[in-house]
């Protein structure tokens, strides 16, 4: 954690307005600067940046806050990224908290790593690019698309050539683990190796930083897949990234929204008619980690998916996606163009003016949902208009509690023929469990955190391990034995009990284990717990806390090396973390400290095996938490303030009656006050 005493200090040593006029135009306009919002579209500046106060506001769209702020708002860069750019440019050196040389040379080797292969596929890049400027079929298949050699350069698109071993004439070592590791080359089983793009347009794929971390490739000729994304790596996952987000982020921020299309040649081909506001989804189903990234960039999205029946699935699968983060200040649209066309091609044909008068029609979300559910139903009968309720009851608790659930739920009501008391009563009978939410949990009263509401950190919807994210159609046929990085096994994709390529299962606890804090790593751990806790039964889902420190651990293993009594201690007090406690047990009695080495070391078909099989890919995606050990902490007193917070309660409602009682309600409220100076509320 970065000392309090630093930052102020860091703040007072850096000029805000030093920091803000890299990026906006300013001019004097009396004791402070004026110049237009970078977070909102203006004609007429209302974002002033105070000289003597040093902070900046709009006035347009209520942006306000420090130099470090602004970084983090305008950069997409993380609180501690922020701090260190900041200092760096004031030459001053952040803090490090203390670590064992263990710890520090883990982290070292991560970062080594990830430069590793973010030098590798700059090198791949450039070589794409110069492989397009020296092939015809390449160019003629992009004009023929309509796009031309400015727009072609702005996403920095390339080509593959149709060489099985072209990366060799980049990497002479084209035996290098990190070409593999990467997602450039492919390894069979039999030890040899070939480019894993061929004959094909390519994509990079950029994070929030404008860092290359992947590829899409679409083949211009005949051959399947149509479209290939690079694997999951220690730098993409593509359930958690946008196509064309660095590159739309000053668009989206003029236009004052997000489109969301399906296809990397619907970003481009929306661009290239001077829609650049548009970003799209990496062949894979939206997932609430989109839609997170999608609010962070906008506060109004329009879903633009093709006309056919296959869109308007991908449609209500990203509706589902949207239901926990729903909230009165965001607005959520689809828009559903004629069956034979798609954003590209619609755009191309009717032109630009057509596809924006388009959008201006866009449903509401309520609007769709009430109109897909009752398309599903016989609403002409009162059987239909119960099935339909029967149906929504799930859909309507994903929602947080809001004014918006409460619009959508007396519409459900006009539209079941209920008035809004009858409706209430038939929710409030068998109140149904959110999306996420246990089979068999109680109800959260409102203004508690739901899974998946502002406030939680749930990281997926529906389905435990988020399965949807790994599409085997992105493998060639050819290729079709090549299962690592993040790909499951064929046997596995399509997992017993799921819908869609799904595996549909919830977190349930069994059992009174109370995971002794006594253990101390030792013996021969395999993960398989003899009482049964923290396994699965039916359809249930993982906590999002659990699923939040599993991959924080298993994407910075290090933190194992420091764990105490005290901190599994705390582990056991939390809900649900029967899991977390067994990753660490086995880590610490394996010395494994890589997700790959854990699976081996698990037992094959213990519930951990399948944890860690399902978090895999998402544990790729912690470039975007470099300081780990502070977010251990962080979530360890999070759980310890709820359980002390929990145990007052209890000891409340007794009446304090016995001076054991009240000793030990003083004792969790000094407890407590000391975690809220941590920054814990």
């Amino acid at each position: 954690m970065i000392p309090e005493s630093f930052i102020q200090d860091l703040l007072a040593r850096v000029d805000v307005v030093d920091v803000v006029g890299r990026y906006v135009q300013l001019r004097k306009g009396g004791a402070n600067l004026l110049g237009l919002c970078p977070f909102h579209n203006e004609k007429s500046p209302s974002f002033t940046v105070s000289p003597t106060k040093q902070f900046y506001h709009c006035f347009g769209c209520g942006a306000h806050g420090s130099a470090i702020t602004f970084l983090m708002e305008h950069t997409g860069a993380s609180f501690p990224e922020a701090v260190r750019t900041l200092a760096a440019s004031a030459g001053m050196t952040v803090p490090e908290e203390n670590r064992s040389p263990r710890q520090q040379a883990e982290t070292a080797r991560r970062k080594a790593e990830e430069s590793r292969h973010t030098q590798v596929l700059d090198a791949a890049q450039a070589q794409y690019l110069k492989l397009l400027k020296a092939s015809p079929a390449a160019i003629r298949y992009l004009k023929q698309r309509g796009l031309t050699g400015e727009i072609a350069a702005h996403f920095g698109l390339g080509w593959s050539g149709t060489d099985r071993h072209g990366l060799s004439q980049v990497f002479p070592n084209y035996d290098d683990p990190a070409l593999v590791e990467a997602g450039l080359v492919i390894e069979s089983e039999d030890g040899r190796r070939y480019d894993r793009f061929r004959e094909r347009v390519m994509f990079p794929i950029r994070n929030a930083r404008g860092s290359l971390i992947g590829f899409g490739g679409r083949i211009i000729g005949k051959g399947e897949p149509k479209y290939l994304n690079s694997p999951e790596t220690p730098l993409f996952s593509k359930g958690q990234e946008l196509y064309g987000l660095w590159e739309a982020r000053q668009a989206i921020r003029q236009e004052g929204q997000v489109i969301v299309v399906e296809g990397y040649m619907d970003v481009v081909g929306l661009a290239q008619q001077g829609i650049a506001n548009a970003v799209a989804t990496l062949g894979t189903a939206t997932t609430p980690d989109h839609v997170k990234k999608l609010l962070r960039a906008s506060d109004k999205v329009i879903f633009s998916f093709d006309g056919d029946g296959a869109g308007r699935r991908a449609a209500w699968r990203a509706l589902q996606a949207c239901l926990p983060v729903l909230r009165d200040d965001i607005a959520i649209r689809f828009l559903f163009l004629p069956a034979e066309h798609d954003p590209d091609s619609y755009v191309r044909e009717l032109g630009a003016e057509a596809f924006r008068a388009c959008l201006g029609e866009a449903v509401a979300l309520s609007r769709f949902l009430l109109d897909e559910l009752a398309s599903r139903h016989n609403m002409d009968e009162a059987e239909g208009r119960a099935s339909c309720l029967h149906e929504a009851k799930p859909l309507l608790a994903a929602i947080p509690e809001c004014a918006l659930r409460v619009q959508i739920e007396r519409e459900m009501a006009k539209l079941v023929q209920l008035t809004p008391e009858e409706m209430a009563q038939v929710l409030a009978q068998q109140p149904a469990k959110p999306f996420g939410a246990p089979a068999g949990a109680k109800p959260q009263p409102a203004g508690d955190a739901q899974a998946g509401s502002p406030g939680s950190d749930t990281g997926f919807m529906d389905a435990g391990y988020d399965f949807a994210g790994h599409d085997f159609h992105d493998i060639p046929a050819e290729e079709s034995d090549y299962i690592d990085h993040g790909h499951f096994p064929a046997s596995q994709g399509e997992p017993a009990g799921g819908q869609g390529g799904q595996r549909r299962q919830e977190w349930k606890p069994k059992g009174d284990w109370k995971g002794k804090s006594d253990w101390k790593g030792k013996g021969n751990w395999k993960g398989r717990r003899e009482d049964g806790v923290g396994g699965f039964e039916g359809r249930r889902t993982m906590p999002s806390l659990a699923k939040r420190l599993l991959g924080l651990l298993l994407a910075h293993p290090e933190l194992v090396d420091s764990m105490g009594d005290q901190q599994l201690e705390v582990i056991d007090h939390g809900p649900h973390l029967g899991l977390v406690r067994d990753l660490i047990m086995l880590a610490q009695s394996s010395g494994a400290r890589h997700v790959g080495a854990l699976l081996e070391a698990a037992e094959p078909d213990s519930d951990l095996a399948t944890v860690l099989k399902g978090l895999r890919a998402d544990v790729l995606s912690q470039e975007d938490l470099p300081d780990p050990q502070t977010e251990w902490d962080d979530a360890l007193r999070r759980i310890e303030f709820d359980s002390a917070k929990l145990e007052m309660a209890k000891l409340a409602a007794g009446g304090l009656a016995t001076e054991e009682a009240r000793k030990r309600y003083m004792e969790l409220n000094q407890r407590m006050m000391v975690l809220k100076g941590a920054g814990i509320r």
